[in-house]
């Protein structure tokens, strides 16, 4: 539809070629809207890792190198420099099949399979170039050393390009049958052909014959020639190897410590789950050092299936090439021990992935710098890592734990602390941003974001995620996915080369004060009073939201003792459920009264001036407006209305209060008269859009009370609505989770 409406704008079309992108619009319209909305199942993580690396085949293995030219073209102009061929400003990665982390259906054996299909997909990307490639080079003049690899054949790069070619399709075809469950001795090419092409195991070997061609093309005066597909192709292999990204592994550091127990048990020291932190930090450096007792896995028998999973993780990551993967992920890291029993663990496996703590509740946040200032000052450690650290921060979690102002401030106070830490370490730091879609998870513009993160945070380096509905927002389409990548460099190098600003200290101590009331309301509505879960699964989707089949993993991490509360609820269905039912609390609640707080106190100057002047707080207060101004109290009283009994029915009535108290504290800061004043076009895009969002909520309200009247035994076609008005409100609102 996108490509027909670009093809309908172009004004050199005849009147018939006019009427012909008519009929093809109408037909994919027609198509779409004749076509299953809902999937009947859940997705299993093969259909996720093809849907993820979908968009590498349908527009980043283009875009990428319009981009690269685009740069080459740009550092030409203002510099006389050429970007260089192996030059990789921006790389990808995935955890797709490799993040584990509460989701049980994510197997080792999924993680193998998740390294198969990206390398086949490379595979064959690659092969279709090259073999376009070989049909354009017919020029006949080489250098010697071009000749010599091609056998004196009489067109010289197509001869050394065939090999190329019969090289990625025997890879390609390798990896097809292990992908097809038939990957036998008898899959490597026939000993008897006339053509014994071994596959590519390494980004090198496919390196060496394409810069032989490109070198040959410039030194015999076919610079023009070589700049074109051929730098392409060399360009893309510096950027997505043979893999096309990089997989990273993620699991919660709670399972590792569960796995070191049954290691250290055999030893006569106990569970190792039961020991202080100095013990575990001491064990974990003799056995990594050497010093201590000689370690290895445990019997299979006597492990449970969650503990067998990890193992196997680690040795199916040492059993891949290393260029299939990134870094190994540790969810809710709180200590030192934390990073170091996944070292220990890769030590056993023979596994060498870099390890990244990721900080993701409060206080986590503010010990994050100790942590880390504790694990570089121990010399096996500091050898281990060289110069350089990554530190993963939650976006997600954070906000869920004490609001979304309080977060923000703690994020930004951990950067500044962390990058201080590693500096004085003499180590790079590089930070990798854990955010989601919505403004409730961390969501927001990519420019504003990266230009609001602390001085010396940057530093030309940085890892951001990009999830759900933003994948196809910002890489869906070609030109977008181009627009995309030139606005994470330039963002980058912005933040990197602006000189940093030191902040007075007024606002330091405002922003901390805002921080805490905001943090306190927050956690005293939404983890500490007795009505609110009730509250919350009666008068949103959330119960509901659970058995849709909407991704591979569950709605909740597992914890024992828990009885359904906020705390084991992820941080997507936590957005999701309020951003159905349009009240969207996430996002704001907390920072009316911190905001309103510090005006009581005579700070409504200083909090004006800090929104002119500090783009950190005037960013994170215009993401609240542009929330504020896509609830709608009347929408959630409704829900409330018709699905909340009586006895809850006051905790909305305050929310809502809270609401509009927020909206009204916040124009005083920002000084305008109506949410959205500077914003006309949003303004506009949210008061077109409501009119059809209004009805969709109101048929949701009454199939939720239609569901909940069935109790266990559900109409199937009521299911199938409710999952249909999901959709469409979350089309509505765009920032879903």
């Amino acid at each position: 539809i996108a490509e027909a409406l670009a093809r309908r704008d172009r004004p050199d079309l005849t009147p018939v070629e006019q009427d012909e992108v008519v009929q093809d619009l109408r037909r994919e319209i027609t198509t779409a809207w004749e076509s299953e909305e809902i999937r009947p199942e859940r997705p299993t993580p093969r259909d996720e890792i093809i849907g993820g690396l979908l968009v590498f085949e349908q527009t980043l293995w283009d875009a990428l190198p319009r981009y690269l030219r685009g740069l080459d073209r740009a550092l030409q102009h203002f510099t006389g420099r050429t970007l260089p061929l192996d030059a990789a400003p921006i790389r990808f990665g995935s955890w797709i099949g490799g993040d584990r982390d509460g989701n049980p259906n994510v197997t080792p054996e999924t993680t193998r399979l998740a390294c198969v299909i990206s390398r086949w997909m490379a595979a064959d990307l690659y092969e279709r170039e090259i073999e376009a490639l070989r049909h354009e080079l017919s020029i006949t003049s080489a250098t010697a050393a071009l000749r010599a690899r091609s056998g004196a054949a009489r067109e010289p790069y197509r001869a050394v390009l065939r090999e190329v070619r019969d090289r990625l399709r025997v890879t390609r075809d390798i990896l097809g049958r292990e992908l097809a469950a038939d990957a036998t001795a008898s899959a490597r090419p026939d000993a008897s052909s006339p053509h014994q092409a071994e596959p590519y195991l390494s980004i090198d070997e496919l390196i060496e014959p394409l810069r032989l061609c490109y070198d040959s093309l410039v030194d015999t005066g076919q610079q023009v020639v070589a700049s074109g597909r051929l730098a392409d192709i060399l360009r893309r292999t510096a950027a997505f190897g043979l893999t096309l990204v990089r997989l990273d592994l993620r699991q919660h550091a709670a399972r590792h410590a569960a796995v070191l127990d049954s290691v250290t048990t055999p030893h006569g020291g106990g569970a190792y789950t039961s020991w202080p932190e100095e013990e575990r930090q001491a064990f974990l450096i003799r056995a990594l050092t050497g010093e201590g007792p000689l370690l290895r896995w445990p019997e299979a028998d006597a492990l449970g299936p969650e503990d067998r999973d990890v193992i196997e993780t680690f040795r199916t990551a040492a059993s891949l090439s290393p260029e299939s993967f990134g870094a190994y992920v540790i969810s809710m890291a709180q200590a030192p021990s934390d990073v170091l029993a996944v070292e220990l663990l890769q030590q056993l496996a023979g596994c060498h992935l870099r390890t990244v703590p990721l900080f993701e509740q409060l206080d986590d946040l503010g010990a994050a710098a100790d942590t880390m200032s504790a694990l570089l000052s121990i010399p096996w450690y500091r050898a281990r890592i060289g110069d350089s650290q990554e530190v993963m921060i939650g976006y997600s979690d954070s906000a869920k734990d004490g609001g979304r102002l309080s977060a923000n401030w703690a994020l930004y106070r951990a950067q500044e602390a962390l990058v201080d830490v590693c500096r004085r370490a003499g180590v790079e730091l590089t930070l990798f941003h854990g955010r989601g879609g919505s403004v409730g998870r961390g969501g927001g513009p990519t420019y504003l974001a990266i230009q609001s993160q602390p001085p010396g945070s940057v530093e030309g380096r940085l890892r951001v995620t990009e999830q759900g509905e933003m994948i196809q927002a910002q890489f869906g389409l070609p030109d977008i996915a181009l627009r995309t990548l030139e606005v994470y460099t330039t963002a980058a190098l912005d933040a990197t080369l602006t000189p940093p600003v030191t902040l007075p200290s007024s606002w330091r101590e405002t922003m901390d004060r805002l921080a805490v009331t905001a943090r306190a309301t927050y956690r005293a509505i939404v983890h500490e009073h007795p009505a609110f879960v009730p509250y919350f699964r009666a008068a949103t989707p959330e119960p509901e939201l659970a058995t849709l089949p909407i991704g591979s993993r569950p709605a909740r991490r597992p914890r024992k003792g828990d009885a359904g509360g906020v705390e084991s609820l992820r941080a997507i269905p936590w957005v999701f459920a309020w951003t159905q039912t349009r009240l969207l609390l996430p996002t704001w609640l907390g920072s009316g009264e911190a905001l309103a707080a510090a005006i009581h106190e005579g700070d409504r100057s200083l909090l004006r001036t800090m929104y002119r002047e500090w783009p950190v707080f005037r960013s994170t207060l215009d993401l609240i407006e542009m929330v504020l101004a896509k609830a709608d109290a009347r929408i959630a009283e409704e829900y409330d209305r018709r699905l909340v009994p009586a006895e809850l029915q006051s905790m909305g009535v305050d929310l809502r209060r809270r609401l509009a108290e927020t909206a009204q504290v916040l124009l005083d800061v920002t000084g305008s008269d109506r949410l959205l004043a500077h914003n006309a076009v949003l303004r506009r895009s949210i008061d077109v859009r409501n009119p059809y969002v209004d009805p969709i909520n109101l048929v949701q309200i009454e199939l939720l009370r239609r569901l909940r009247e069935h109790g266990d035994d559900p109409d199937p076609q009521l299911g199938h609505a409710f999952m249909m008005t999901v959709n469409g409100i979350a089309a509505g609102m765009r920032n879903t989770g």
